[in-house]
């Protein structure tokens, strides 16, 4: 931007902790064609002498010299088309955290001041997508989750398609005849919700169901998927806004059971076998059709185990408590035994588990099945550590065995088999391995149940998944979400869950894939840059083709052609930056976010001589987590090194390593990196930013090192939005460290 505008609030102790004078006397000097002060910027008055200069074309770039940027959005917010606005957040980060009127203090307001005033002016317009934008839903499965999801997308405003490879909806429940209550008193079954819920879709005009059918082919990107699918009627194409895959889950493979009887007789059944019998009211054992006296039910079989399902499905031991409850109204007679390790009926379910409890011939027992074995014409259970004593042996004439879920997404093990034979191809090896590579691709093209989106993405043919086989998303911010915008996952192909939850999953999966039409419809992107509509730009004239940007970007938004150059989908795009990170030919840019902006923020900063023994530290900030903290300890009045300057970036995995270079070859003494955690506790915001900013600092590190530089000049740090305590001492910690390292050789040059 050409015409930079400085607006400086003194409220907020801001004019009571610095020389409010010298920083208007600095942004004339740096350039600002208009210069304000307020003593509250944000009140009607302020904003509107703001506006004012934007209306008369005074400023097409508007630095607020005030408080975060987190904070007072709305009062602040311009129309970005015609202004870009750049925050400085002279509150939280210089007037709340260090000691008013000292030098060290108006220093840092001054370097923050240049920084937010440079940035400001390598600012370019934003222009809003204004592409056209579909208002149906694809719903992939016809399941609960899926059908509540058409349901409540219909209920929305949205055409649905509804798409079942089956030849009838239902999904699982569809065997079920009664279900855990969801209702008071919660101490009895209650009816399935599916059949009603079942003509409410069949009756809605707005719902178009596909059953028997299968998708072919996904290709475009939200707003204007292109779905090819196959059925009865044979082919047929249409364009969709967003799409819910609720495929589901199936039972765990009960013939790896074997130590729990599965195989030596067929009177171990699992839980999904047993529901036939409740259904139709038949209950008898399978190896002579007799009705048992007895039955032992297995909680836990093949879950919560390294050798099988290493996690709990969650809803096993509410199937036992049900079907024992049915059993128990149609059978009086029959004995129920039930040995957990670990009953889980939270929420309202415990009223339930214990009104099973209270019935006669129920017996709920903790202990582990340690096998179970024919005997005497019946079926012997050992169990380990029960309450009934160390070792116990209970017979029973039917074992019945409560297997855990397993989505039913994309084989993730098949997929990378298939891409990495398809790479093979791709690099033209030798004709043997190439021929191999081909064959392997063949054999893998077409595996039941591999393949269920069929995306045309460069990045593979669906939801990328979890260790488990679920398909990734945001667990902790943004449920529903995955790694392919505009696609929600739903019910029990997200994660574990009864009925209940997967009917809310239904409405959640809605509700965001109608976000993101919305969103779309204005030009927007969706979490976690909510609102924001600058895509990325690429100078593809010096792109080189190392596909660091397609291979890295966590959503898929980019493909290529067949040379290797990327090719965007700024549809699919969440604005994280990572792709900008990435780049070695720094190509890629952002209208408020680029490589040269926040270069030339690094270079504003005014580094002190070695005399001065003041040493500069750069911190750069993840705005998901970290710079949240940063802003909550500031409300706290917490206190940190004068010396640190602050940037926000996107994402760690958006910075560009050249930043760390021109740090230090400015004589900035030292670089911390702070942002979200990974792992199976927490999740980067950008799925894997944290982690791309690790590998990439360690190659940093080893040329520092080659370069005769401490290696820890340089920091990465995780942390987590709640940890607000660590950053004051993070700060503190890496000054000092500094300190013991002395000052950056470079310094000076």
């Amino acid at each position: 931007m050409e015409r930079v505008g400085v607006f400086l609030c003194t409220g907020c102790d801001i004019g009571a902790s610095l020389a409010t004078d010298k920083l208007e006397q600095l942004a004339h000097t740096s350039g600002a064609v208009h210069v304000a002060s307020n003593p509250c910027l944000c009140a009607p008055e302020g904003v509107a002498s703001i506006r004012s200069a934007v209306d008369a074309g005074t400023v097409d770039g508007v630095v607020i010299a005030a408080c975060s940027q987190r904070h007072k959005q709305q009062e602040f917010r311009l129309d970005p088309a015609a202004v870009q606005v750049e925050r400085v957040a002279l509150r939280e980060q210089v007037a709340w955290t260090h000691p008013p009127g000292h030098e060290d203090t108006q220093a840092l307001a001054e370097d923050l001041l240049r920084m937010g005033m440079v940035r400001a002016k390598k600012m370019v317009p934003a222009k809003r997508m204004a592409e056209a934008v579909e208002q149906a839903v694809l719903v992939v499965g016809g399941g609960l989750a899926g059908l509540q999801a058409a349901q409540a997308a219909a209920g929305l405003g949205h055409p649905v398609v509804l798409v079942e490879k089956s030849a009838e909806l239902g999904g699982y429940l569809a065997g079920v005849r009664e279900v855990v209550p969801d209702a008071p008193p919660y101490d009895r079954l209650q009816q399935s919700p599916l059949p009603d819920l079942l003509r409410a879709v069949r009756a809605d005009p707005r719902i178009r169901v596909l059953t028997g059918t299968r998708l072919s082919r996904v290709g475009g990107q939200p707003g204007q998927f292109a779905v090819e699918v196959e059925g009865k009627a044979g082919r047929e194409e249409f364009r969709v806004g967003a799409i819910v895959q609720a495929t589901g889950a199936r039972p765990y493979d009960a013939s790896r059971l074997a130590h729990l009887g599965v195989g030596a007789s067929p009177d171990v059944i699992t839980s999904a076998q047993l529901e036939p019998m409740l259904a139709s009211r038949t209950l008898a054992r399978p190896s002579d059709g007799k009705p048992p006296r007895r039955i032992a039910f297995v909680q836990c079989a093949g879950s919560r185990d390294a050798a099988h399902l290493s996690y709990c499905s969650s809803e096993c031991c509410a199937t036992s408590l049900r079907q024992v409850m049915a059993i128990h109204q149609a059978w009086p007679e029959v004995e129920c035994a039930v040995f957990y390790r670990d009953l889980r009926a939270p929420g309202q379910i415990e009223h339930f588990y214990r009104a099973v409890q209270e019935q006669s011939r129920v017996m709920l027992a903790r202990g582990t099945v340690e096998g179970v074995a024919a005997a005497g014409g019946g079926l012997r259970v050992s169990v380990k550590d029960s309450l009934l004593g160390e070792r116990v042996e209970i017979d029973a004439d039917l074992v019945v065995l409560a297997t855990g879920m397993v989505p039913n997404s994309a084989d993730g093990e098949l997929i990378r088999q298939l891409r990495d034979a398809k790479n093979r191809i791709e690099r033209n090896e030798s004709e043997t391995q190439r021929k191999a590579a081909e064959e392997l691709a063949a054999s893998l093209a077409h595996h039941e149940g591999t393949e269920i989106l069929n995306l045309a993405y460069r990045q593979g043919p669906d939801l990328p998944v979890l260790a488990y086989g679920f398909p990734d998303s945001h667990y902790i911010c943004f449920p529903y979400e995955t790694r392919r915008t505009g696609i929600y996952a739903a019910g029990a192909v997200r994660a574990p869950m009864d009925p209940a939850q997967a009917a809310e999953d239904g409405w959640g999966a809605a509700m965001k894939a109608s976000q993101l039409i919305s969103a779309l419809g204005r030009g927007e992107t969706v979490h976690p840059r909510s609102g924001d509509f600058a895509a990325a730009d690429f100078f593809l004239q010096r792109c080189t083709q190392c596909k660091r940007c397609t291979e890295e970007c966590p959503f898929g938004s980019l493909d290529e052609d067949a040379k290797g150059t990327p090719q965007y989908n700024a549809s699919r795009c969440r604005r994280c930056g990572i792709c900008l990170g990435a780049c070695p030919e720094r190509i890629v840019s952002f209208a408020d976010y680029s490589v040269d902006a926040v270069a030339s923020m690094i270079k504003s900063i005014e580094v002190p001589d070695e005399v001065d023994e003041k040493p500069r530290i750069l911190a750069l900030l993840c705005e998901n987590d970290a710079y949240p903290a940063l802003d909550d300890a500031a409300m706290k009045r917490a206190t940190w090194n004068p010396w640190v300057r602050v940037v926000p970036v996107r994402c760690l995995g958006a910075v560009n390593v050249v930043w760390i270079a021109d740090s230090l070859s400015r004589g900035i003494d030292g670089v911390i990196l702070i942002g979200c955690k990974r792992g199976d506790d927490y999740q980067c915001h950008y799925i894997k930013g944290s982690e791309l900013a690790h590998k990439r600092m360690e190659n940093v590190q080893e040329t520092l090192t080659r370069l005769s530089l401490e290696a820890e000049r340089v920091r990465v740090v995780e942390l987590a939005r709640n940890e607000m305590a660590r950053i004051p001492a993070l700060f503190d910690e890496f000054a000092e460290k500094l300190v013991e390292l002395g000052a950056n050789p470079l310094k000076g040059f």
